[in-house]
């Protein structure tokens, strides 16, 4: 089973940059989709981003253009580039890991990681 740790979180001034890395451990990495997704205060968890085996990436439409995911399957690694950042995207952000689900709903991941930390002052 994959367990996942992210890193990289932490508090940036608007129109700054942050980058995400979520490490995972165990076998067959690059057989998993991988996501992030979001949680405010006060509000229910959302996806983010998500990318496929073959490299392939979606993004929900707030982070469209600002945010970028990446994966090294070398180094069991995803990464979420966020620029242009937001005071709206304070939230604690999550990776997740299925092998089968490609799509936006948190109840389709089976694997998370603890969460890390990402306020953006205004």
């Amino acid at each position: 089973q994959v367990q996942l740790v992210e890193s990289g979180g932490g508090l940036v001034q608007t129109g700054g940059s942050l980058r995400l890395s979520c490490a995972a451990s165990g076998q067959r990495f690059s057989a998993y989709v991988m996501s992030w997704f979001r949680q405010a205060p006060g509000k229910e968890r959302e996806f983010v981003s998500n990318i496929n085996w073959k490299s392939d990436t979606r993004y929900a439409d707030s982070v469209k253009g600002r945010f970028t995911i990446s994966r090294n399957n070398a180094k069991n690694t995803v990464f979420l580039q966020m620029n242009s950042l937001k005071p709206e995207d304070t939230a604690v952000y999550y990776c997740a890991a299925d092998q089968y689900y490609t799509g936006s709903s948190v109840a389709g991941y089976d694997i998370w990681g603890q969460g890390t930390q990402v306020t953006v002052s205004s």
